[in-house]
């Protein structure tokens, strides 16, 4: 008998006025998984966040998280789950272990349970020597981690996230992350939203939305099966001269800088010669020029059909 989602969300909707910012939306989120939203600014991903936590009530469609209905019943859905919104609400002239109690008193923890889990939580994320000092003498990336752990101070079956991770350290990034993996083992189900698309990479599945619809879902290797065409890295001195030379190229879907060149979606990988030969013409110099493996994100911008701009 297959398990039942821990996550069933099915023709999800919301309007702002005229706005749609989440249209129809439908997915599963299996237990013990890491399902992750992104999309660009404007893609819904807050406000599908916020109507998974019970916080914000739809305008159609439903959410069953663990058994229970949340848009009938929030407060019970609150007792199962835990939302660490983009700014978490801690207490800057609280300590470290303070604002952990605080969550902890809020859940009714008892003190021994309270001490074990923070104990853990804490040395995961290396917080353990900072128990004492004030939130608000924290870097950014340390008070994610502390917003993190008391998220999950209460033991949630379900953890929601809504870009934790942004404008936080690398070193903070893999710190929070080997948390999030960590829970897995405790049969936890995490769903993320972020606009880091090497985060993407890291989860189980992923809802590609774009304009509060789903575009795509499935596994980040399936995903860059589904790519359109073929992507084309080219190195050179001068991306951008690569890329005002080949945008308008027939064949070409998308152009992107990355880095120290360019990545092309086009319709077919045989037009290769044609792109050096463009390239040659116009004078254009690079150093080499392949068909490679997508990203998540050049599936990405490849399905939005975008030209990318820098950055």
């Amino acid at each position: 008998m297959t398990e039942p989602a821990a996550v069933e969300v099915a023709s999800l909707t919301k309007r702002f006025a005229a706005l749609t910012a989440v249209d129809g939306l439908s997915f599963s989120v299996a237990r013990g998984e890491i399902f992750g939203l992104v999309g660009p600014d404007g893609a819904g991903k807050t406000t599908v966040m916020r109507m998974l936590a019970g916080v914000m009530r739809p305008d159609a469609g439903t959410v069953i998280l663990d058994g229970v209905d949340v848009v009938s019943d929030p407060e019970l859905a609150k007792r199962h789950l835990s939302y660490m919104p983009q700014r978490f609400g801690l207490y800057e002239d609280l300590t470290v272990d303070e604002n952990i109690r605080f969550y902890a008193d809020l859940f009714g923890i008892a003190r021994g349970l309270r001490e074990e889990r923070a104990k853990r939580l804490l040395a995961a994320s290396g917080m353990e020597p900072f128990r004492g000092r004030l939130a608000g003498k924290l870097s950014g990336g340390m008070k994610q981690k502390l917003g993190l752990t008391c998220s999950l101070i209460h033991a949630p079956k379900a953890v929601l996230l809504d870009e934790p991770t942004t404008g936080v350290d690398p070193v903070s990034r893999r710190d929070f992350w080997r948390i999030l993996y960590s829970l897995l083992g405790e049969g936890v189900t995490i769903v993320i939203a972020t606009a880091y698309l090497d985060e993407a990479e890291r989860c189980h599945r992923l809802a590609l939305l774009d304009r509060g619809r789903l575009i795509q879902c499935d596994t980040p290797a399936a995903l860059k099966q589904k790519m359109p065409g073929a992507l084309v890295a080219i190195a050179s001195p001068d991306p951008r001269r690569v890329r005002s030379a080949l945008e308008d190229e027939p064949g070409v879907q998308t152009v992107v800088l990355v880095g120290d060149g360019v990545h092309l979606v086009v319709d077919d990988a045989g037009r290769i010669a044609e792109l050096e030969r463009r390239l040659a013409d116009q004078g254009v110099p690079y150093e080499h020029i392949a068909r490679v493996t997508p990203s998540v994100e050049d599936l990405f911008a490849a399905l939005l059909g975008r030209k990318a701009e820098d950055g």
